[in-house]
């Protein structure tokens, strides 16, 4: 089964791209896809750019293009958990929009029980024989923001969550209307305490670096 995975920005995607042996790249939709293997498993990798719908354009790339049967999201996020401190990771359980009203998704398509977007048992199991002392797992939220101090209390008073980024929850959803297995592996540059874009940008290239490399270890784990 050919995995497919994907980043938010090129310099989130930048630490997987050597891992990648034997790439061939194509071209869809402004977006360059790079097909080879990892750790021996077939995998199809980009990087979609920031937001909500460029990250679902590029997750249907991967199902419909590529042919892939599984995706896994990987990059960067903020730490909304007072326990995460800088470069943990976090492993979704579950994902929510968090600028998303809650009736759209079980009201409407695709007429989901709530409001949260199930992670795959099975990718859950390949991050726990991994997962390392500062890896984490729980609920991710996604809005299409930067999240700085003043949004974190009503979005940690609405979801609880472990992380936030902007581009998660778009790929899971995506990956549940096609009934295709998702999970978002994704490590802190920012939390409350170290907050703000200046810490994004500093902390950005080795966040990037770990988060690509427990996704390595699952590809390792899976062949």
């Amino acid at each position: 089964m050919k995995i497919g995975i994907l980043f938010a920005g090129d310099r989130e995607f930048a630490p997987f791209l050597p891992m990648i042996k034997d790439a061939r790249t194509t071209k869809k939709a402004m977006l360059t896809v790079y097909e080879g293997r990892v750790e021996g498993v077939e995998v199809a990798a980009l990087f979609s750019g920031v937001c909500k719908v460029n990250a679902a354009v590029a997750a249907q790339i991967l199902l419909d293009s590529c042919g892939c049967g599984a995706v896994i999201n990987a990059g960067t996020c903020g730490g909304m958990d007072e326990r995460l401190e800088l470069f943990d990771t976090v492993v979704s359980t579950e994902v929510a929009y968090h600028d998303v009203a809650p009736g759209i998704l079980t009201d409407f398509h695709p007429w989901m029980d709530s409001v949260y977007f199930k992670a795959d048992e099975g990718l859950l199991n390949l991050a726990r024989q991994v997962a390392g002392e500062r890896t984490f797992f729980g609920r991710m939220v996604t809005g299409e923001q930067f999240i700085a101090d003043e949004k974190r209390p009503d979005i940690n008073a609405r979801f609880a969550p472990m992380s936030v980024d902007m581009e998660t929850a778009a790929v899971a959803h995506v990956c549940h209307v096609n009934g295709v297995p998702f999970l978002s592996v994704r490590t802190l540059t920012d939390t409350a305490r170290h907050s703000g874009t200046a810490a994004f940008e500093e902390n950005c290239a080795r966040a990037a670096a770990l988060s690509a490399d427990f996704v390595r270890r699952m590809l390792q784990a899976m062949a």
